[in-house]
């Protein structure tokens, strides 16, 4: 999870200097978009890893809940 989210970040800290290289709102807002599409990614991979590992100690019905949560959050980032 860790070495994930140390790569996540450093995705995110190489497409604010790209913004910075390009400094062009419309370049801004692809690499702005690209990035939309790896944070989900990032979240349920962490989560899932997160869950696996507490498999044993957390009840169904939480486990039911978090990944209900995950995905009304992937549900809202996709309506209008």
């Amino acid at each position: 999870m860790i070495i994930l989210r140390v790569f996540s970040g450093s995705i995110d800290i190489t497409a604010a200097m790209l913004m910075l290289k390009f400094n062009d709102l419309e370049k801004a807002f692809q690499i702005n978009t690209l990035l939309a599409l790896v944070g989900p990614f990032v979240l349920i991979v962490t989560t899932g890893i997160a869950l696996f590992g507490l498999a044993e100690k957390i009840s169904l019905t939480r486990m039911i809940c978090l990944f209900s949560g995950i995905l009304l959050i992937l549900f809202s980032l996709k309506s209008n």
